[in-house]
């Protein structure tokens, strides 16, 4: 530093300054778009902002003194999807010209105007057409020439029902443990259960399997990830940070994630739909409150699902994710709501207004013709009940009559395969604790009464228009109903505060198959079949004593699985039979001739040595037998060189006369010793 200054202070030093002039032959080539190209990057363009506009075509033509009250009533509509800024009606000849132009503060609003007034009806002439302003350049720019798609690699994931054909026709079920640090799953034997697969840290929280057990989907911070095939790879994954709830559409091609995190007004995204097969985001909803859970609940088939908001039912249909007709359901008070598992029907309530009843209405969708309406009095609460099938529905009301004291309880049975949905009606004056159908049949179970004294009582709907009280067991221990998912078989279940009390019960003759006990017991699974339960304490509820024991359709424990921290057990569900209800009778029918065959199999898993150590024994066995025919081989290759190293003497055959030998026995004296022992 020293050294620069003292150059610098040096008068003798004369620093030469650079020069900046171009050489007398230099051309500049250098345009001012290279010179500028960030700044020009910056450039304002016309196109700005028109990204937020829609243009709305087959609007009313006015004239001035009925601009103003068009005005109003288009703001109405179209402000319902984000704020409006600005608003153009274009004039010829003092008329509106019938089209119009709305500018939003943001695109995401513009789209969605474009996705929910499409189709809008004002009144029987005018039905708006609803496009985004860019549309119209991106139409006109497409090229008359076709180009063929490019061929996207083909991804196979296996067969992603395998599991269905295992020869033994075992249950997968799914089980979290060590408080959810590990996820297996397993395949169910009356042994012991066999691992398919074992991860660890597989989700963050839980699992849940898709309703015909194609995908098991695992929770994450940053979203959900589906999971199939053999080995179980990843099938696909959904982005939506913080999701902590999901549910599955009947058919399993959509999937529904909530998030609490995850909204904001311009973006719905609280609650996003995606397609199951391309990953893609369908549709994004606000979200107030998920204490509801499913907030949408999905139509059999999956065509169409459903929300309920104050007065208002919201149906939608797929796979457009709009609103069916354009336009919801106006329903003053409506309580609650739900979908017949067999048809596209939709059930809801409403309750008492001053001097109108409460009423359940039956609504035949898409026509929203209401198929059956059932008015009510006195009416505290409903809850709706429908049959698997979807051949019965059942309301439980809550009354309280004039004049007595308490709530009174009635059963309405909606006879839904019948003309004119006929009505029958079973009432109760004790409380009620648990309601279930029979899932494949016409018997309904019900808990009433108050500990200690619980009833379980069973109904059979009759085809006469008549229901009849099969049995009523008295006394009983449970406070929950499982029936078997083929029915007939149930069982009674005091969980949690009654100590895991189970009673097994065959409902064809109302007969007490077994009683038993798991101290504690949390949950209660069948298996898709009905010949396995589980009952299983879970960490999550109780924190000692944490397994999961498998029992028989008729109570017989199997085993007792205990796992640290046991958390979670799901069975895998089945996709439907593809057999006919004529198949099923014949099989049912023939059942005898395949009785020999299965008896076969259950001796040969009940003996002390299991299928896998048999085959293990067999191959062993043949590896031994290969080995003494080598040997064998090899012995005859080397006798000649045997007979030549022992000068010709054939020594393999000196004991091939063994019968013939005498046997002669020589004794040797060796020595004898004389011990006096005294006089005796």
């Amino acid at each position: 530093m020293k050294e620069t200054v003292d150059m610098v202070d040096d008068p003798e030093y004369e620093e030469e300054e650079p020069s900046f002039s171009d050489p007398e032959d230099y051309v500049d080539d250098v345009d001012d778009d290279e010179l500028l190209d960030d700044i020009l990057r910056e450039k304002p363009q016309e196109a700005d902002g028109i990204d937020s506009v829609v243009v709305v075509d087959n609007v009313p033509q006015v004239g001035p003194e009925r601009l103003e009250k068009l005005k109003n009533v288009i703001h109405k509509i179209f402000s319902k999807f984000g704020k409006i800024t600005t608003e153009f009606y274009p004039e010829a000849d003092g008329m509106t010209k019938g089209y119009i132009f709305l500018e939003y503060a943001s695109p995401t609003q513009a789209l969605e105007a474009v996705k929910n007034a499409d189709g809008y009806k004002l009144d029987k002439q005018h039905t708006f057409r609803v496009n985004l302003f860019t549309d119209f350049d991106k139409y006109m720019n497409i090229s008359d020439e076709w180009e063929a798609p490019a061929k996207q690699p083909f991804k196979d994931f296996g067969n992603m029902r395998h599991w269905i054909e295992d020869p033994d026709c075992r249950d997968q079920y799914s089980v979290i443990y060590e408080a959810g640090e590990r996820t297996a799953i397993f395949s169910n034997d009356a042994k012991e259960p066999i691992t398919v697969e074992e991860r660890a840290r597989w989700t963050e929280t839980y699992v849940r399997w898709s309703p015909k057990g194609t995908y098991l989907a695992t929770f994450h911070q940053r979203g959900i990830a589906l999971w199939g095939g053999e080995k179980f790879k990843q099938i696909q994954r959904f982005s939506h940070q913080g999701v902590s709830l999901i549910d599955f559409s009947p058919c399993e091609r959509y999937v529904v994630t909530f998030s609490p995190l995850m909204d904001t007004k311009e973006d719905p995204q609280a609650i996003i739909i995606w397609d199951i097969l391309t990953g893609q985001k369908k549709r994004g909803f606000h979200c107030e409150s998920s204490a509801h859970w499913p907030i949408f609940k999905w139509s059999h088939d999956g065509k169409f699902f459903a929300r309920m908001t104050p007065d208002t039912l919201s149906i939608y249909e797929t796979p457009s994710m709009g609103l069916l007709d354009k336009k919801s359901l106006k329903i003053t008070g409506i309580k609650d709501f739900s979908w017949s598992p067999g048809d596209n029907i939709i059930a809801f309530w409403v309750p008492e207004d001053k001097d109108i009843p409460a009423r359940v209405t039956l609504m035949q969708m898409p026509s929203r013709q209401e198929i059956r309406v059932r008015n009510l009095f006195n009416v505290v609460d409903c809850k709706l009940h429908w049959q698997r099938n979807g051949d019965y529905l059942c309301v439980k009301v809550d009354r309280t009559p004039k004049g007595t004291q308490g709530v009174v309880t009635n059963f309405e049975i909606f006879r839904m395969r019948e003309k004119q949905v006929p009505v029958d009606v079973v009432e109760m004056k004790e409380s009620i604790i648990a309601f279930a159908w029979e899932p494949n049949g016409s018997k309904f179970a019900v808990l009433h009464g108050e500990s200690p004294r619980i009833n379980a009582s069973f109904y059979h709907v009759k085809n006469n228009g008549k229901i009849e009280l099969i049995k009523m067991f008295d006394k009983q221990q449970a406070n929950s109903i499982f029936w078997s998912p083929q029915g007939q078989f149930m069982v009674l279940a005091g969980l949690r505060s009654m100590n895991g009390a189970l009673a097994f019960v065959d409902t064809s003759d109302c007969t007490m198959m077994n009683i038993a006990e798991h101290y504690m017991a949390s949950d209660v699974e069948w298996d898709p079949t009905g010949r396995y339960v589980v009952t299983s304490v879970s960490w999550w509820s109780h924190k000692v004593d944490n397994a999961y024991w498998l029992w028989t359709f008729q109570g017989r424990l199997l085993q007792k699985n205990n796992k640290d921290r046991f958390c979670q057990l799901l069975w895998r569900p089945r996709p439907p039979t593809l057999l006919s209800t004529e198949q099923i009778k014949m099989i049912k029918k023939d059942l005898k001739k395949y009785s020999k065959i299965f008896e076969q199999k259950d001796r040969l898993s009940q003996s002390k040595a299991s299928k896998d150590l048999v085959d293990k024994r067999r191959a062993m066995m043949e590896d031994y037998r290969r080995y003494q025919e080598e040997a064998l081989k090899i012995y005859q290759e080397q006798k000649s060189i045997r007979l030549e190293l022992r000068g010709g003497v054939d020594t393999d055959e000196l004991d091939s006369n063994v019968d013939d030998w005498e046997e002669e026995t020589i004794e040797f004296f060796i020595n004898e010793e004389i011990i006096p022992i005294g006089d005796l």
